[in-house]
């Protein structure tokens, strides 16, 4: 009999680090619908997050909350599947990822759809960060101010 690949291959599903951040999310919704959707609330919980990151990734993250919530102190401060995020009206635009979130090789500065990064037919939505020095914090300075505009 001649079955397809696809048919006798398994799909492996989602890995342990990928599960815990569905739950993760999941605690968030439920923590959300139940605030009062206070700015301080939201930031509790993203600095809970961030002192569970191990060096130098804490640092890092730290750091970028005071470039992000300089850059544009009208997005709020929240947690999203377990991460720093920072959101408009509810809807995230920008996020970090540490590198041991999914076991990576390096930590990452996302940004959502809701980001206003369009630039023509492509352009990045996602950055690596190994550090951050005066030249990465500009940048992202930049990127920020650009993804709220």
């Amino acid at each position: 009999m001649n079955q397809s690949k696809s048919t006798t291959k398994k799909s492996k599903g989602f890995t342990n680090e990928e599960q815990a951040a569905m739950k993760e999310r999941a605690k968030e919704l439920k923590a959300e619908a139940r605030a009062n959707q206070k700015r301080t609330d939201g930031e509790k919980d993203l600095f809970e997050k961030i002192a569970e990151m191990p060096e130098p990734e804490r640092a890092m993250a730290q750091r970028l909350h005071e470039i992000i919530s300089d850059a544009a102190p009208d997005l709020w401060p929240k947690t999203w599947y377990g991460m720093p995020a920072y959101a408009r009206d509810g809807k995230v635009v920008c996020f970090f990822q540490s590198a041991q979130k999914f076991n990576s090789r390096y930590a990452t500065l996302g940004f959502s759809d809701e980001a206003n990064l369009d630039e023509g037919p492509m352009w990045p939505t996602a950055f690596a960060l190994k550090q951050l020095t005066a030249v990465e914090e500009e940048r992202i300075i930049a990127l920020v101010k650009k993804a709220v505009s």
